[in-house]
């Protein structure tokens, strides 16, 4: 765990954040089911998932996939600043990246998003040839109450369902790598951030729910490596769900990495114009290539 407190300031790389070309080829959204969402109430655009691709520049993917869960709460979802912002940057890197639009609360509740979310990375699997991914890089991004819903997912997976008449649900739900970001980890009262908990859950979880949704509680030495972020002043989702999540981690074995900045607050997203907080996407890209997600320059 590193604690940034101070950092030179750099204008330069200040400057070259903010004004970040805009890289990416941005495809149609894909339904995560053709023939409409398991579960849903009705035909509206929140009803039914999707997914945007957004392709590297030509040349330049070099085989790993990022599913991206944006945050907001299971309520709404950022979907510029922490979703079509940040696939931006991963294709800058070569990487091929997804913005998922998952269904939230109040309508839908627990296990729809993470049945959304599996859906999503079984998608980016089954169809690997398609967008030039190898299916064994293939990670999830998430922020907030996404930073949950990614973290779910690399907690909350299986293998796929042999038998499955469908080619999608036949392949695993496992991401290979995880990046959390300022995340929502536990459903538990001390530290759980409520407006989540209550959109996800509904009213009155049960004991066991709110358990099976901490997802610190649910690591285990296959547990996919982490990169995590966050920072000390968050008002809104305390630092200590990463911290505690970090050192789930860490007992059992998995590889993890954890930066702490000093500030920042909750939902900086890429912060392109800050460059001590924006500095978090050379470290995370340092920890990409160091184990082998995107290659070595």
């Amino acid at each position: 765990m590193k604690l940034f407190t101070a950092l030179s300031l750099l204008p330069s790389l200040a400057l070259a954040q903010a004004v970040r070309p805009v890289v990416a080829r941005e495809q149609a959204p894909i339904p995560l089911w053709a023939d409409g969402a398991p579960g849903a109430v009705g035909n509206a655009p929140e009803d039914q998932p999707i997914m945007t691709p957004y392709l590297p520049p030509a040349g330049r993917a070099n085989g790993t996939a990022v599913v991206i869960y944006p945050g907001g709460g299971y309520q709404h979802l950022s979907m510029q600043k922490e979703g079509s912002d940040v696939a931006n940057w991963l294709a800058s890197k070569g990487v091929t990246a997804f913005v998922v639009r998952y269904r939230l609360g109040p309508i839908y509740h627990h296990p729809v998003e993470l049945g959304d979310a599996q859906r999503a990375i079984r998608t980016v699997r089954s169809r690997a040839s398609e967008w030039g991914v190898d299916p064994r890089k293939v990670g999830v991004i998430g922020f907030s109450a996404g930073g949950h819903l990614a973290s779910a997912a690399g907690t909350h997976y299986d293998a796929g369902i042999a038998a499955s008449s469908d080619a999608i649900e036949r392949v695993s739900s496992r991401p290979d790598f995880m990046l959390l970001l300022y995340p929502v980890i536990t459903m538990r009262d001390s530290l759980v951030h409520k407006g989540s908990r209550l959109n996800l859950l509904g009213e009155h979880p049960d004991d066991a729910m709110i358990r099976l949704l901490s997802n610190e509680l649910q690591i285990t030495r296959d547990t996919p490596p982490t990169f995590i972020v966050h920072s000390s002043d968050d008002r809104t989702v305390p630092v200590q769900n990463s911290i505690m999540f970090y050192e789930a981690l860490h007992a059992a074995g998995v590889v993890a990495e954890m930066h702490i900045f000093e500030y920042g607050g909750h939902g900086f997203g890429l912060a392109p114009t800050d460059p001590v907080l924006g500095s978090w996407t050379t470290l995370c890209e340092s920890w990409m290539r160091r184990h082998g997600v995107i290659p070595l320059e």
